[in-house]
């Protein structure tokens, strides 16, 4: 009986060390968690600085007559791209963190697979949302980044936890529901990159991280 549990052990440890060597298995849950809060908090800005919009997908009754059409993308732009640095400093900051705890590389042979699987459906994804912006196709362009980030994470599971493929199923079925309704883009943006991140972020955290010491 002794014997069958060492075995069992050993079967055990080798499976993990596999993983290790295979998949990129230092995400952090926090960092979810914060990217979630500043896409909300962002979406929240550009709710309340703008009007009525039936293209871009948000109605505020209390802004909506004083609206500029003109001011509309240099603030957009400028808010996206706040929240986009803030969530890879944060990212990189959680994940380096832990990747240190558990005695692993950021930048090791899986991490880089990560990374390069994410990076090319989110640049392509990048590039024909300008596309959309130049023909002023806006209310496609909350679901095409919904559907392209899905599409990147799905991607990116293989090298990395399976929870991410989940994830990405989830932020594609809300790309096409808001492709499908435009004028809930800003709500289902709001839910993909920000509920979804929180509660992705808590889930993570309670199931890899609580018990880490």
């Amino acid at each position: 009986m002794n014997d069958q549990n060492a075995q069992l052990n050993d079967l055990a440890a080798i499976r993990s060390l596999m993983d290790k060597s295979s998949r990129f298995i230092s995400l952090s849950g926090f960092s979810g968690i914060f990217v979630g809060i500043y896409a909300l908090i962002g979406a929240g800005i550009a709710y309340f600085k703008f009007g009525y919009r039936d293209d871009l997908g948000f109605y505020n009754e209390r802004t909506a007559h004083s609206f500029e059409p003109n001011k509309l993308f240099p603030f957009i732009i400028a808010d996206a791209t706040i929240v986009l640095i803030l969530s890879l400093i944060t990212a990189w900051y959680f994940t380096n963190r832990r990747a240190k705890k558990n005695n692993v590389k950021l930048f090791n042979k899986p991490g880089l697979k990560l990374i390069s699987n994410l990076f090319i459906p989110l640049v392509t994804g990048g590039l024909f949302c300008l596309i959309l912006l130049s023909q002023h196709l806006l209310f496609l362009i909350a679901p095409s980044m919904l559907i392209f980030y899905g599409l990147a994470l799905i991607n990116g599971s293989k090298f990395t936890l399976d929870e991410i493929r989940y994830l990405g199923f989830m932020e594609i079925v809300l790309g096409l529901i808001a492709a499908a309704n435009p004028k809930f883009g800003l709500l289902s943006w709001c839910i993909g990159f920000g509920i979804l991140h929180i509660l992705y972020g808590v889930f993570m955290w309670n199931k890899y991280e609580r018990t880490e010491k």
